[in-house]
């Protein structure tokens, strides 16, 4: 008895679309300045001894980084002080931000999603990957999100073969 077996590939079939959101990760150094290096005593910011840093300080190792600023310390750092750090840190620095390494990577995914032309997904069948070799912040999950639900068909997260349901759109 031949027992002849057709395997069919309801995935490729189904018409769904997958979106990558690491498709929207930026290439680029990350580094981020702690601010806790030019405190008096661990505690405060003393505004003549961080002029004279901000003065001196080689700002062009900067050069096409993409820069976090923050304190990781508890203590008194004026606002003036990071505005001052973003002053040198911009004419180098790809983008500057206000943060931790999370906070870059959720402005820099952010500013690339919106730079997205949704019009190619409307009223497609989307998959968002859900597992990839790059991190991909929540924050870019939920971009994604609202710049797809007003188009798409349907909204889904994880792979084709096996996805969570996200939003359906009722016709």
């Amino acid at each position: 008895m031949e027992i002849q077996e057709n395997i069919i590939n309801k995935v490729a079939q189904s018409g769904l679309v997958t979106l990558d959101p690491a498709q929207f990760y930026p290439a680029g150094e990350r580094v981020v300045y702690d601010i806790k290096d030019n405190l008096f005593h661990g505690l405060m910011l003393r505004e003549k001894d961080f002029r004279e840093f901000v003065k001196g300080h080689d700002w062009a190792q900067y050069q096409d980084k993409f820069v976090a600023v923050t304190c990781s310390a508890d203590a008194i750092v004026p606002a003036w002080a990071y505005m001052l750090l973003a002053n040198r840190l911009a004419p180098y620095a790809k983008e500057v931000v206000f943060g931790d390494a999370e906070v870059l990577e959720t402005v820099l995914f952010v500013k690339q999603i919106a730079t997205m032309d949704v019009e190619q997904y409307r009223d497609q069948r989307l998959v968002i990957k859900g597992c990839g070799d790059i991190p991909v912040p929540v924050s870019a999950y939920v971009e994604l999100t609202k710049k797809l639900t007003p188009v798409a068909k349907s909204l889904m997260f994880g792979e084709p073969c096996s996805t969570v349901p996200i939003y359906k759109r009722r016709d």
